[in-house]
């Protein structure tokens, strides 16, 4: 990005969307993002090359018992989100996320957690997108230094000087412009060129999967210069040996 050395790697801030999942690319060289609609996470990671880092807003890492509202990271971002903290899902256990319905998700979770609690709809309807970066993870070891879990809201918060954003992105489900406005001025700052958030999602996407894949990026590159941080600071490992923890 703009305040730093090119990187001689590819790096992609990355989003689940309608169409499966967007990124936004930064390759060596070519100074400004590529944005892409891919079905299948594998086929994304795989088209971008070995080597490529991927900051994905995805909950990576899932614990056999949860304390507490989530896991470790969701409980170590929420503090510093103010009210921004409603974006932030607690994830239950691997037995929930694993679970084929809802109604046993619940079951599950509350047998699995301490207190005892059920799983939320919006928490539910990423379940899926979670195995399918959990079962990549699981078959490459090798991926998992190069994709790492990361927050769109913690990452502007950490981008603003650990100051969440003023406005929210949405509103009762709809986009809300001045919560665009505020983000792009942000990542402006930060080597996110205005003109390719005012093109406009691809097909398949909204404006604010475009704006979390932006914000994306931009953690993508601090991460693949040594420059984020996890959350917990000490973060636990699941019984694959996943790291369990947002990095910001």
């Amino acid at each position: 990005m703009s305040q730093a050395q090119p990187l001689d790697r590819v790096t992609a801030g990355v989003d689940g969307c309608r169409g499966g999942w967007i990124a936004l690319t930064l390759v060596p060289g070519d100074p400004r993002p590529r944005i892409m609609v891919r079905a299948r996470f594998a086929d994304l990671a795989d088209e971008l090359g070995p080597g490529a880092i991927l900051a994905v807003d995805m909950p990576m890492g899932l614990p056999e018992r949860i304390s507490g509202a989530g896991r470790g990271p969701e409980q170590a971002i929420r503090p510093h989100l103010g009210a921004r903290q409603s974006s932030v899902f607690s994830i239950p256990a691997r037995a929930a996320v694993e679970a084929p319905t809802y109604r046993e998700a619940c079951e599950r979770a509350q047998q699995t957690s301490d207190p005892p609690k059920k799983v939320s709809k919006q928490a539910f309807f990423l379940f899926g997108r979670i195995l399918e970066i959990d079962r990549l993870l699981q078959m490459d070891p090798g991926l998992r230094d190069r994709i790492f879990e990361c927050h769109p809201e913690f990452a502007f918060c950490r981008l603003n000087g650990m100051v969440a954003m003023a406005t929210p992105k949405k509103i009762r489900g709809a986009v809300n412009p001045a919560g665009v406005t505020e983000r792009t001025a942000l990542l402006a700052r930060h080597g996110i060129d205005p003109d390719i958030l005012a093109a406009g999602p691809p097909r398949g996407a909204a404006m604010d999967d475009v704006l979390d894949a932006a914000v994306n990026l931009v953690m993508a590159g601090r991460h693949a210069r040594g420059l984020t941080s996890p959350f917990p600071a000490e973060p636990a490992r699941d019984r694959h040996g996943i790291m369990i923890a947002i990095h910001g």
